[in-house]
């Protein structure tokens, strides 16, 4: 870990305007391409993450701006009968335990519950969680070329020990998997977060927007721009959220990421689906909304033959390589057990 300048802002707009300063200073990488996961700044608010990659000087930031110290109003939970709205450093045990989210987003709060460990929980940060990095080995381990760590070095992932990287969303610069749990229920129940300091100023954006696929620049992960910090999550309410799940198949029970998941809500009128969300997790770049499955299930009736329609359709464009191919008849199957567990859930 090398040495750097520790900072303690008191508001998120002087968090972010510190952080744009940054670009500046030596060794910051100006430009179009200086996205967070570049730049000479980084804030840290529980750390879970970041502090894992400057010990493995994967990231190599100048300085760290703490934003525990900001208004109370960035750590609170908020809902009616339109939204839940969550604040960027709102825990991830306290919106695990907010009786509201389990009632009324359950598929939130089963994300929750299967990652990571309570620990791990009770320290990070909501926004931090949907940034959080691949762990891509080849990523984390220095010696190996990565264009993720370093533009242009190559991928020692397509011809490596792949078993659990994406088959989804790749390209042949990457094919690293998306490890989060709690974006793909945000995807499914299309969230929208609000940030601060970007270059246009504070902004909407889609939570589908916010991660980028590889491409030919997988360094570039997210639409961020230098200095802009995700200040809010919102999730609108709808007829579908009370309906929802979160199903995780990974190699043990706990403290695991996944190899295949599936967030579901449904909508339904008896047993015929009138509105499907569904998002796969474990097997692609980003967080993978599956429209295509979803336009197979509305107005049909569920069962196992469609649920195993919409599957097909939602891997059809699935790209295995040497070690992980099986993630492709398994993820199918956990999006079959999420679509019928949900169906079967008592609202």
């Amino acid at each position: 870990m090398q040495r750097f300048e520790y900072r303690r802002e008191r508001t998120m707009e002087a968090a972010a305007s510190v952080a744009r300063s940054a670009l500046t200073a030596p060794g910051a990488a100006p430009g179009k391409d200086s996205t967070p996961a570049r730049n000479s700044a980084q804030f840290i608010a529980g750390g879970t993450n970041m502090t894992d990659y400057m010990t493995l000087n994967v990231v190599q930031p100048h300085m760290l701006i703490d934003l525990n110290h900001v208004p109370e109003r960035y750590k609170q939970i908020e809902s009616n009968d339109r939204f839940l709205r969550l604040g960027a450093l709102v825990k991830m045990a306290q919106a695990e335990d907010d009786p509201i989210i389990g009632k009324r987003y359950p598929v939130i709060q089963q994300a929750l519950m299967l990652a990571a460990s309570r620990q791990i929980r009770n320290m990070a940060s909501l926004g931090g969680n949907v940034l959080q990095r691949t762990r891509c080995e080849y990523f984390r381990e220095t010696s190996w070329p990565c264009n993720k760590r370093a533009p242009g070095a190559g991928c020692a992932a397509l011809d490596g020990l792949n078993r659990e990287h994406a088959v989804l969303g790749t390209s042949d610069k990457c094919i690293a998997t998306y490890p989060g749990d709690l974006a793909q229920a945000l995807i499914a129940l299309d969230a929208v977060i609000e940030t601060i300091g970007g270059t246009s100023g504070p902004r909407r954006l889609p939570f589908a927007a916010l991660h980028r696929l590889p491409g030919n620049s997988p360094h570039l992960e997210t639409a961020l721009t230098p200095g802009e910090l995700i200040t809010f999550i919102e999730v609108p309410a709808g007829p579908w959220t009370r309906r929802s799940r979160y199903v995780k198949v990974r190699d043990r029970q706990s403290y695991q990421f996944a190899l295949t998941s599936a967030a579901v809500a449904l909508q339904l009128d008896g047993d015929t689906v009138s509105e499907a969300r569904i998002a796969l997790g474990g097997v692609a770049t980003v967080p993978w909304r599956a429209h295509e499955a979803e336009a197979v299930l509305k107005g049909k009736v569920l069962n196992e033959g469609t649920a195993g329609k919409a599957a097909e359709v939602a891997f059809a464009g699935a790209q295995p390589r040497t070690y992980n191919a099986f993630k492709v008849p398994i993820g199918k199957q956990t999006l079959v057990r999420a679509l019928l567990e949900t169906q079967a859930m008592r609202v």
